[in-house]
């Protein structure tokens, strides 16, 4: 290629083409009757918009600031020894508000680093917490690594134990470019692929839909018949789930648009890890007769989280209007049980009180949770609705409708049957829409339910469902360095197994340098005008060194190149010609994906980026 051509593309920018480009493009085949490649670019506006949202999306404030490292020599002396190779640290202190000890209660915090000082987040983040003067590493998960600037930013998750009205802190550690992925004991374990997922914990395991990651089943772990909570039969054409919502019905009663009708996720993203798993799904739902149908009026942003040392689990809910519309009904929480696995209803009010049995007719416009138990084996599960509010401002629509209201009215049926046959499920559900309201454009339906799958004691069954409900509205409050740090009055104490393991200390830290050094050689040759190697396009994403033998993981850019031994044959080759080096096994995966946020400073600079 000449240096004249090479000047045609100099920048990311030239090498590409924007959303507005393409929405014109779009335009004139559309104009001009050309529907095959008006959808060929509808998908590539698809994969701009992602890749956009990617490198430009807001990660919102953190809660660790990137101001507040502080190098680790200035620990007390035992705790800087222990955590040697480690560069940098700040504390988090953790208080108790409510009165109510926590045991493994999750966190999720958002972290911000030096990226001059980090090179991978999920490699180098530790977490450590203080007992009796003295750190002991806690497991912890990192999810979520954008790079902004000069900075990182990455989800960081542990669990915690503080004492009731009490307080507890953490050091978390980062700047180790020895340090390798963490590979903590799990109590969670998640298998399959893409939203079809089954994830097992210590209290149930849940199973997701392959097809449109809607809730299908849960066993709980506890209950010794082997208890499964599913829905029998077909549905209404669907596969049949335990979480029927979200849906809405169109103006008249036409039809019902549901995400339960999605052939495929339209767009997802899972998290995969120690302590928690995460199925984010986002789309418009479809029509019982998609594509005839397909208007973009609801979308909806649905979320699981399950943790890996609770009984509980979250889901949370957003709905935004994007153009003035009538919703007949809308439903924003439905769980159908097949096959009658309880004989007991429960449900609380908005004063977080929880009652047995039926909700009194003066009351069903206030259900704040519901659920379900069975007198004999206790085996319940309930929800508990966290928030649920409506964002924007109501608005006269045409005759005919009504000004959206959000409603709190919750229908719970334990013995659901079909006309002319008998009893058969237990169901509640909150139809938060109705009397064909008028949404405007822009407002929102947000929802934050948890749901509890464990035994319901008697005595004192409904004081621990009303307790957890206080813990969960009131989390732990985290505070960034909090109170100066000080050893206690008896002095620090060495902690337990020191952070750093085999491979990450610093005397490790030569031959893990020599091997950054030697795979930051291995091009990645299909960009024939530039040198950006492995390092550079951030592919590599672990280096594990035990004596001679050296481990490295690394990834793909997308599944379209799944053959990685085309990468990895050059890669083994370099590193073995190091002195010291021995057997060499390259790994590839696909978790997490790989963004452009994995790109170095140079490779930033390669790709034509204007702040690389």
């Amino acid at each position: 290629m000449s240096a004249d051509a090479r000047d045609l593309e100099p920048t990311w920018a030239d090498r590409t083409d924007g959303v507005d480009i393409k929405v014109e493009m779009l335009r004139r085949a559309l104009r001009s009757g050309n529907h095959e490649l008006a959808l060929g670019l509808a998908a590539s506006i698809k994969e701009t918009v992602a890749n956009e949202r990617m490198m430009g999306a807001d990660p919102g404030p953190a809660d660790l600031p990137g101001h507040g490292w502080q190098p680790s020599g200035g620990l007390p002396e035992p705790w800087s020894r222990w955590a040697d190779g480690w560069e940098l640290w700040q504390s988090v202190r953790l208080g108790e508000s409510i009165g109510q000890p926590r045991q493994a209660e999750p966190l999720d915090l958002l972290v911000c680093m030096p990226a001059e000082e980090v090179a991978s987040p999920q490699r180098e983040l530790r977490v450590a917490r203080l007992e009796d003067g003295r750190p002991c590493e806690v497991p912890s998960q990192v999810y979520g690594e954008v790079r902004r600037g000069p900075h990182w930013f990455a989800r960081l998750v542990f669990e915690a134990d503080v004492p009731a009205a009490g307080e507890a802190v953490f050091l978390v550690f980062c700047g180790n470019p020895a340090a390798e992925l963490p590979d903590y004991p799990s109590r969670l374990s998640v298998r399959g692929e893409g939203v079809g997922l089954e994830i097992e914990t210590p209290h149930y395991v849940a199973a997701l839909s392959r097809q449109m990651g809607q809730l299908e089943s849960l066993t709980p772990r506890w209950h010794l018949g082997g208890l499964r909570l599913s829905t029998h039969g077909d549905g209404h054409g669907e596969p049949p789930n335990l979480d029927w919502a979200h849906d809405y019905t169109t103006a008249g009663a036409f039809q019902k648009m549901r995400v339960t009708n999605w052939a495929e996720c339209p767009h997802y993203e899972v998290v995969r890890g120690p302590l928690c798993a995460i199925v984010r799904r986002f789309g418009f739902p479809h029509s019982p007769v998609h594509p005839l149908f397909t208007p973009s009026r609801l979308f909806m942003d649905l979320t699981y989280t399950f943790y890996a040392g609770v009984p509980w689990f979250l889901k949370d809910g957003r709905m935004e209007a994007t153009r003035g519309f009538c919703a007949h009904v809308a439903r924003d929480d439905e769980w159908y049980f097949g096959g009658r696995p309880f004989d007991a209803s429960l449900w609380m009010d908005g004063e977080g009180r929880v009652h047995e049995g039926p909700v009194p007719p003066e009351q069903i416009d206030h259900v704040w949770g519901a659920g379900f138990y069975h007198r004999q084996s206790r085996d319940s599960i309930f929800a508990i609705y966290l928030d649920h509010h409506l964002e924007g401002s109501p608005g006269a629509g045409p005759e005919g409708t009504s000004p959206a209201r959000l409603h709190q009215h919750l229908d719970i049926t334990l013995d659901h049957a079909r006309p002319g046959k008998p009893p058969h499920a237990s169901v509640w559900c909150r139809p938060m829409l109705r009397d064909s309201a008028w949404l405007q454009a822009g407002m929102a339906l947000v929802q934050r339910n948890a749901y509890l799958l464990a035994p319901y004691p008697r005595p004192g069954g409904a004081a621990g469902l009303e307790a957890l409900r206080q813990r969960l509205l009131s989390p732990l409050v985290a505070e960034a360095g909090g109170t100066p740090l000080a050893a206690p009055a008896g002095g620090a104490s060495e902690g337990g197994q020191p952070l750093a393991r085999v491979g990450e200390r610093p005397t490790d830290r030569p031959l893990k340098l020599a091997l950054w050094e030697a795979m930051g050689e291995v091009r990645e040759d299909q960009l024939g005008a530039v040198d950006a190697s492995l390092v550079d396009m951030g592919y590599i994403y672990d280096v594990r060194t035990r004596g001679e033998d050296v481990r490295v993981v690394m990834t793909m850019p997308h599944r379209g190149r799944p053959k990685h031994d085309f990468l990895a044959r050059p890669l083994r080759v370099r590193l073995e010609q190091l002195p010291g080096v021995g057997s060499v096994t390259v790994e590839l995966t696909w978790e997490p994906a790989w963004t452009p946020n994995r790109l170095t400073d140079a490779g930033r600079r390669l790709m034509g980026l204007a702040d690389g």
